[in-house]
């Protein structure tokens, strides 16, 4: 499954260690970060709730950037 979150980071190398942050997560296939669009595009694995997995996504990416913001 696929979702489309709103994003909120201040810069393109912050975006990009989101997404990698992002993709290191467990429960997650795959991710990416558009800087542009201010959007986070995530692909969630087989069986897995992506509320629960999104939370951790968020906290992955709070230790990369203190400041950003996922709309879950």
């Amino acid at each position: 499954m696929k979702k489309t979150y709103k994003i909120e980071v201040d810069c393109a190398n912050c975006a990009n260690l989101m997404e990698d942050a992002a993709r290191k997560t467990s429960g997650v296939a795959a991710a990416t970060v558009n800087f542009m669009t201010q959007k986070m595009i995530v692909e969630f694995a087989d069986g897995q709730e992506p509320a629960s997995v999104m939370k951790d996504v968020l906290k992955a990416c709070k230790k990369v950037e203190p400041d950003c913001e996922i709309e879950l």
